[in-house]
């Protein structure tokens, strides 16, 4: 406790009042308002109410072929599987375009304001 024995809270405490004392009225209040918004900030940042999301592992399934395999199954599956690719970025490509087309109508709305 040897501490304590160079730090005294009473007289900490008395050489804040001492201190305050001296301060006009108006930088007491400040100082106040000051305290009471910085713990407001910390309180809503310790509060923490969102709860976080449910963890969802991504799985990559592998697809397995046999050794047995020829050339012309090959092509076959990679025709079906450009059908699938092809629809995919179609609709990657509308909804790119859609997304545009909000951008260009929110320009246009500032452009026409002077912004």
């Amino acid at each position: 406790m040897s501490f304590f024995a160079r730090f005294s809270p009473v007289r900490a405490i008395q050489d804040l009042r001492s201190y305050l004392a001296t301060r006009p009225p108006y930088e007491i209040v400040f100082l106040m308002l000051a305290m009471a918004a910085t713990g407001f900030l910390i309180y809503l940042f310790a509060r923490n109410d969102i709860a976080p999301p449910p963890y969802r592992a991504d799985i990559i399934y592998v697809e397995q072929w046999p050794m047995s395999r020829t050339d012309a199954e090959i092509r076959a599956a990679q025709k079906i599987d450009q059908k699938v690719k092809a629809k995919r970025l179609a609709d990657q490509q509308a909804q790119r375009d859609a997304r545009r087309a909000q951008f260009k109508k929110l320009d246009d709305t500032l452009s026409k304001w002077g912004i």
